[in-house]
């Protein structure tokens, strides 16, 4: 399955780096950033999600971010993701899509099935949940946050 822009975005529930569950749908009414990224630890994935980190107050519309969600999605263990999470100072969700293996990454269309883990795929979610905006990077490819504040700026 592949989700394109226009789609309404398959709702998940994962659990975040607490074991806190995390819905989707429950964050309807803010924009939503959801990414998807390979592995935590490694070099291209924190380099990624800590310039989201720094980014953050300046992704949203109004330029506060209070209007945007960030989830970052990874098959990682919700343990590896604590360790990472409090190592970086990471303050948005990240969500393990640990079992069933990469399930959510499947239905988005994002799972490398040879390497067993997401490719670095975007995909921004509107207030009602719908897809404007996705791009899907190979996975030693960075993104670029500045689309995502362009993006968001026309929300």
């Amino acid at each position: 399955m592949t989700v394109e822009v226009g789609d309404g975005a398959p709702d998940f529930e994962l659990k975040d780096h607490h074991g806190t569950p995390v819905r989707l749908s429950g964050l309807r009414g803010k924009n939503v950033v959801l990414v998807f990224y390979p592995l935590a630890f490694s070099g291209v994935c924190t380099g990624e999600l800590c310039e989201i980190r720094d980014e953050l107050p300046t992704l949203g519309g109004d330029g506060a971010g209070d209007d945007v969600q960030v989830l970052a999605v990874s098959v990682d263990s919700t343990f590896a993701l604590r360790a990472w999470a409090d190592q970086e100072k990471y303050q948005f969700p990240l969500l393990s899509d640990f079992w069933p293996h990469g399930g959510t990454a499947q239905r988005y269309g994002v799972f490398d099935e040879e390497k067993g883990l997401a490719r670095r795929g975007t995909f921004i979610i509107d207030t009602e949940g719908v897809v404007r905006w996705k791009v899907v990077n190979a996975i030693p490819d960075a993104r670029d946050i500045d689309e995502y504040r362009r993006v968001l700026a026309g929300l």
